[in-house]
């Protein structure tokens, strides 16, 4: 059996992605595969199946650490691992698997690694133009030569972990919850506006529904004005890991998030969701699920890719009503017949 090393990417939504790489892996032949990453990442990488372990990388995002980078391909030589597929395009991700000395290191062509890379792939951006397409092409024998239709990333939520939430946050299963990820780490240009949220919050209240907000504790500050004052509207920002935030997904009805990691993490677990795009590009970057549904105005100034709107309105998500979200909610939910909210969690992931 082949034993496979992949360097992982550092952001939430390139993991899930990842997965689609895992996936055709195994769809190849029997392999065994173990994923270096970030410590924040073996939540996620736990809940594909597909993955062997993950690998904590001792190193931060940025760091270079050459010292650390050589004693840990060391170690890892002792693995006898037969290929690596190195996803980041740095020079530095390069390093463990050539101190590993594993034979076939796999990646695209990036910051002059001749040598460390030894099957190295061009980037025919025009051939690959989404992040899931060039993450499964890695994992062809031979580099693209013709467009690539990854498999649908699938996250599996930890049943045992869901029964724990639900009792640690004491989480009312009698009506069901609409999950709201206002958070993006990239910049305020991919962020919906608060009071927006706090708009579709109470729509959403006055159909029935609970709302849950998730994210990190820096999102704390978004998620203020969406549960202020409103009795329906659950806050846990800051109060769940990765791993928790994605069995709390599961447990929805459905969801609304900025383009995000966690945008990419409900769409694995396939939850109803709409997901809203504003300086990033749904062609480059979409939710992987034929359950999601994107709402983005298509400006000519967008996309630009900018943290900060270069024009100073940000017109490309303050456009986007929180009515306009709601209908698209309505029509992938049946709001007038939900299922029960307990029967959903057993089915989830």
């Amino acid at each position: 059996m082949r034993k496979i090393l992949i360097i992982g990417p550092s952001w939430v939504g390139d993991m899930v992605m990842a997965q689609s790489l895992f996936m055709s892996l195994k769809a190849n032949g029997e392999c065994e595969i173990d994923v270096l990453a970030p410590a924040w990442s073996l939540p996620v990488l736990a809940r594909m199946p597909e993955v062997r372990r993950g690998i904590v990388m001792p190193l931060g995002h940025g760091q270079f650490g050459l010292t650390a980078r050589w004693r840990l391909g060391k170690e890892l030589s002792r693995e006898g691992y037969d290929q690596s597929i190195v996803l980041p395009n740095s020079f530095k991700s390069a390093l463990v698997p050539f101190f590993a000395r594993i034979p076939q290191r796999t990646g695209f062509r990036g910051e002059m690694r001749y040598g460390f890379i030894n099957d190295m792939r061009p980037l025919k951006r025009a051939l690959l133009p989404m992040t899931v397409q060039r993450f499964a092409a890695l994992g062809q024998r031979e580099p693209a030569i013709a467009p690539v239709s990854p498999p649908t990333p699938r996250l599996h939520a930890n049943h045992e972990n869901q029964a724990a939430l639900r009792e640690r946050f004491k989480l009312d299963t009698a009506r069901p919850a609409i999950v709201l990820m206002p958070g993006a780490e990239y910049g305020p240009a991919k962020q919906w506006p608060p009071t927006h949220y706090a708009k579709l919050a109470h729509l959403l209240a006055a159909r029935g529904f609970q709302i849950w907000v998730l994210g990190s504790e820096k999102d704390t500050a978004v998620a203020r004005p969406i549960s202020n004052g409103n009795p329906s509207v659950l806050d846990l920002t800051g109060h769940t890991g990765l791993g928790d935030a994605v069995d709390l997904i599961a447990l929805g009805r459905a969801a609304v998030s900025n383009d995000s990691g966690l945008m990419h993490v409900a769409a694995a677990l396939d939850v109803p969701l709409v997901a809203i795009f504003g300086s990033s590009s749904p062609e480059h970057t979409p939710p992987l699920s034929r359950r999601a549904l994107v709402e983005t105005l298509r400006l000519k100034c967008a996309p630009c890719f900018e943290r900060n709107c270069p024009l100073g309105h940000t017109r490309c998500l303050t456009d986007i009503t929180p009515e306009r979200v709601l209908a698209a909610l309505e029509s992938s939910i049946d709001a007038a017949s939900l299922p029960d909210f307990s029967d959903n969690a057993d089915t989830a992931g």
